[in-house]
């Protein structure tokens, strides 16, 4: 009997002293990591309130959104997962030649799919990323997250050439990341964020005075392109309390002659009747459209409502994005392509679908259409 006691005793000990060991090892990583950021300065969050939404310290969206999120249907959901919630073999991206990238005719507008919300804009001339997550996993180590589903890249980091605008929708680590930024932070000429984001970039070695934080509706100039930072339906945060500390974004990109619009994240709303009212038509939106499930679709559309957000915007042709690199939620990976194209169909709008690294020219009717996943199902 005292063999017995003794031994859950040990036991016992064992489990304190390893839960005590986990917690002091979460906390220094927290807290020590330079992958969460860094927060607003009290001058900051003064200005801050002067946006029009920005209380108690948060920021809000336009639209009151509340995520129906209940523990036990998730762990359900888990435990149940389809098991094609991910390819049943590696992607194998269109690959990009750097030499073609640096001659690129100044005349062509295209955009480039890096799989998720990753994209390189070619447009008048200019190189532009937008949320250029090019890392392995989208968490704060390779560790804590899911492995992105193709193993390279269209072009790796280090042979992209000078890239003129970076572009950021807002700071979750699946569009934000920050061994991305650490590559690309030495050949970029400025990047835009939504307010706060910009931040992390300085807090992560990216000069000052090239990064540039703006509100919703704010518009800025690089060169002749117009970038106009608007509204979306969504939420922000890094870490275990900075939730909504920073700014959401979709974003505007005018050249010369093409209008090309960025959804980021969010929920459907009133915000894209209002965008497309004011800046449409759009020559192509590229719409988030992966990652979603009845309980958080106040932050993140139903495929059926990205087509229909895409009509709101006066949109000419769209690309469902946020799909194709990473497992986030429980529905079949291929679901967000099938469905949005059969809602399209249904609202006679087009619809571009590119491989990963198969480049969009903009104006051109002869645009990707191939239901390329089928491949790796």
């Amino acid at each position: 009997m005292n063999i017995v006691k003794k031994t859950l005793k040990v036991i016992g000990i064992t489990i304190a002293v390893l839960i005590v060991t986990s917690l002091i090892i979460a906390t220094l990583f927290i807290n020590l990591s330079p992958q969460f950021g860094k927060g607003a300065t009290n001058k900051q969050k003064e200005e801050y309130l002067k946006s029009g939404h920005y209380k108690d310290g948060k920021f809000v969206n336009e639209t009151r959104t509340v995520m129906d999120i209940h523990f036990w249907k998730v762990l359900k959901n888990f435990i149940n997962a389809s098991p094609n919630r991910q390819p049943h073999s590696t992607i194998i991206p269109e690959k990009i030649d750097s030499l073609d990238l640096v001659n690129h005719a100044s005349t062509i507008t295209q955009l480039t799919w890096f799989g998720h919300s990753a994209f390189l804009l070619e447009l008048d001339g200019k190189k532009i990323l937008l949320d250029p997550m090019f890392g392995e996993s989208p968490s704060p180590h390779p560790w804590l997250g899911g492995k992105r589903y193709s193993k390279e890249l269209p072009i790796e980091i280090e042979k992209l050439p000078f890239i003129d605008i970076v572009i950021f929708s807002h700071d979750h680590y699946d569009h934000l990341d920050y061994g991305s930024i650490q590559k690309l932070k030495n050949k970029v000429g400025s990047f835009y964020t939504p307010l706060g984001v910009g931040n992390h970039l300085i807090a992560w070695g990216v000069p000052k005075e090239q990064v540039y934080q703006l509100n919703w509706w704010d518009k800025t100039m690089f060169d002749h392109i117009e970038l106009i930072c608007t509204p979306a339906r969504h939420f922000s945060g890094r870490g275990i309390r900075d939730r909504n500390t920073t700014l959401w974004a979709s974003w505007i990109i005018k050249g010369e002659k093409e209008n090309i619009y960025f959804s980021g994240d969010g929920g459907y709303g009133p915000h894209f009747k209002e965008i497309g009212a004011k800046y449409g038509p759009f020559d192509i939106s590229l719409m988030e459209c992966g990652q979603y499930n009845k309980q958080w679709e106040a932050i993140h559309m139903m495929p059926e409502q990205t087509a229909q957000a895409a009509i709101d915007l006066k949109s000419n042709l769209f690309m469902p994005i946020h799909w194709g690199a990473f497992t986030l939620a429980f529905h079949d990976w291929t679901d967000p392509a099938e469905r949005v194209i059969s809602a399209a169909k249904k609202l006679n709008l087009p619809v571009t679908t590119p491989k990963i690294g198969q480049p969009v020219v903009i104006g051109d009717e002869n645009f990707p259409i191939e239901k390329w996943w089928l491949t790796y199902q």
